[in-house]
């Protein structure tokens, strides 16, 4: 699967989401994407829920952010397809058939309730919106 493609099949799952969420304030929807709730309320969001895993061991997960705004990513670059945008010292890199990819696995940056109310939007594309390479933005 593409990062472009995951990234709309995300965006699409989220703002589902955040349609059965329209009447909770910001803080209450923030609280009801913690890990906890969401493994028990919306074990269809992540495949990682299933198995009741998640995606970085952290004290007070949330899930608001499932994707950093952080990241960039390039479907059509022929070598590196994604990379950091803030160049986390808890990043790092991975070469896979020739091709570099971003390892956010060490960094936990967007999984904060206070980055995530920093950055606070109810359409998660438009916290999104430095992600995809300008000629892949719709």
């Amino acid at each position: 699967m593409s990062y472009l493609s995951w990234f709309e099949q995300h965006a699409n799952k989220h703002a589902q989401l955040m349609k059965k969420l329209e009447h909770l304030s910001d803080d209450e929807v923030i609280e009801y994407f913690r890990f906890e709730n969401m493994i028990k309320n919306e074990p269809n969001f992540c495949p990682l829920y299933k198995d009741k895993t998640p995606c970085h061991s952290m004290e007070n997960l949330n899930c608001y952010l499932c994707a950093c705004p952080n990241f960039r990513f390039d479907d059509t670059a022929p070598k590196i397809k994604s990379h950091c945008g803030i160049d986390s010292k808890d990043g790092a890199i991975f070469e896979y058939e020739g091709i570099v990819h971003q390892d956010c696995s060490n960094c936990t940056v967007p999984h904060h309730e206070k980055y995530i109310k920093q950055h606070f939007h109810r359409d998660w594309k438009v916290i999104m919106s430095k992600v995809k390479p300008a000629q892949e933005k719709k």
